[in-house]
């Protein structure tokens, strides 16, 4: 018997992110809470609302849903170092750490700005 899920299942793991997001931060060292991504690890960070993440299919072989995180441009750099990570970071009700991924490793010098490219999280389907 083959294995399926409901695509709204998946779907309510990224709205409970739509509903939490308040930003994204580029980090010098992997966030493993709000306020390593929010202050301790943070070299810029910017501003972002449910409209900047966009739910849709996921393609390839595993299938299932993925979640869409927009690209910032021109994102003040508030501390100097070496961006390792980007997390998406929330303080709607409470305080939470929503996502993580790495990125292309840059120096990063204070005054300055960066680009967050645009990137994704999948959950896959049932296998």
């Amino acid at each position: 018997m083959a294995k399926s899920q409901n695509d709204l299942m998946l779907d309510a793991a990224f709205d409970w992110v739509r509903a939490r997001v308040t930003g994204i931060s580029v980090c010098s060292t992997q966030p493993t809470t709000y306020d390593h991504a929010y202050t301790t690890y943070c070299l810029a960070k910017v501003a972002m609302t449910s409209t900047g993440l966009t739910i849709a299919d996921a393609t390839g072989a595993s299938g299932g849903r993925k979640v869409t995180i927009q690209a910032k441009s021109a994102v003040s750099v508030t501390a100097s170092g070496t961006a390792a990570h980007i997390a998406l970071f929330g303080s709607t009700g409470a305080t939470a750490l929503l996502l993580v991924t790495t990125c292309t490793t840059q120096a990063l010098t204070s005054g300055n700005t960066v680009n967050i490219p645009a990137w994704k999280d999948a959950i896959a389907d049932a296998t």
